[in-house]
């Protein structure tokens, strides 16, 4: 049985893993690297783990890459949060280097196709899969396919701009306000977390180390700093949402990422202030849900791309 690669090239951590035809996961190696050097060590951490997966099976790799990519010809543009992928001729490399065809897509619309294939698109004429981790990504399906614009890409919600933080009338980008890595920069900041509350105390004072699901669990425990912490942070990532659902009258939302294995302490209150945003023209036609591939998602996707091809609409 013909095996495929695939690869999530991303901001925080690295993964590779070999499936069979039918997308069964056969072995994974994942890896958090330092980055001291940028593309250059992921490529490097590439070269010496990727052939380990390589059986005489193996037809082809997907590669998921965390950023902008022309899925034409192979090119990244750039990665927001990782150096060194400017111009970079990822299909060529990985051909050259492994000796197999690649398919290369941008790894949020390799997560939304293993939802499609396998989780919470399936079935799902119009489908919007986004993620929050170390940015927010977006990909839309419509029938099975994904709009990729003219080539680059599209559907980029982690881009779109929303109110501030601070209550300013300035906009940003919403990636900067809801994706893990910046709210924990946020949640770091010293002074931010305030001492009476329990997510201080659960750190011991130590907020330089705080996370995500410290939030969530002090959150889940009654702590007022934290749900409130939440709501206003859902509130932002809302906005996005409700207006991808409002433009592209989606039927479904499906929410991955690592941020989102927190569950319903976050999902509540964006499916509160998602309802409250949206048109009327879609309210009560659309859902907001966990997917269900998870933490191997792009993996998935990036596999059965290069199993598929990648054809859009």
């Amino acid at each position: 049985m013909k095996q495929y690669i695939g690869v999530e090239i991303g901001g925080t951590k690295q993964q590779i893993a070999s499936f069979d035809e039918e997308g069964k996961l056969l072995t994974l190696i994942s890896e958090k690297i330092p980055l001291p050097n940028g593309a250059e060590d992921i490529r490097n951490w590439m070269k010496i783990n990727l052939p380990k997966l390589m059986t005489a099976d193996t037809v082809g790799i997907g590669v998921g890459f965390g950023g902008i990519v022309d899925s034409r010809i192979g090119l990244s543009y750039g990665s927001i949060h990782v150096p060194g992928w400017e111009d970079f001729p990822l299909k060529e490399w990985f051909e050259e280097n492994f000796g197999l065809p690649t398919t290369v897509v941008n790894d949020t619309v390799c997560g939304g196709y293993a939802e499609v294939l396998f989780g919470t698109g399936r079935g799902i004429d119009y489908f919007f899969y986004t993620n929050i981790g170390t940015g927010c990504g977006g990909a839309l399906f419509i029938k099975g396919k994904n709009y990729d614009g003219w080539g680059t890409g599209g559907a980029y919600m982690g881009q779109m701009f929303i109110p501030s933080w601070d209550g300013s009338t300035d906009v940003v980008r919403m990636e900067t306000i809801c994706a893990g890595s910046f709210w924990e920069k946020r949640l770091r900041t010293p002074g931010y977390i305030p001492e009476d509350s329990l997510l201080y105390r659960m750190l011991n004072g130590n907020t330089a180390a705080v996370r995500c699901p410290d939030v969530c669990q002090a959150a889940r425990e009654g702590d007022a700093f934290a749900l409130a912490e939440i709501d206003r942070w859902a509130r932002r990532y809302a906005t996005a949402v409700a207006n991808f659902i409002t433009c592209f009258a989606l039927q479904r939302v499906s929410i991955g990422g690592g941020v989102a294995n927190n569950g319903d302490i976050l999902f509540d209150p964006i499916r509160k202030y998602a309802e409250e945003f949206a048109f009327i023209s879609v309210k009560d036609h659309y859902d907001i849900v966990r997917c269900e591939t998870m933490d191997n998602a792009v993996l998935i996707g990036a596999a059965m791309y290069a199993r598929d091809g990648f054809t859009t609409i």
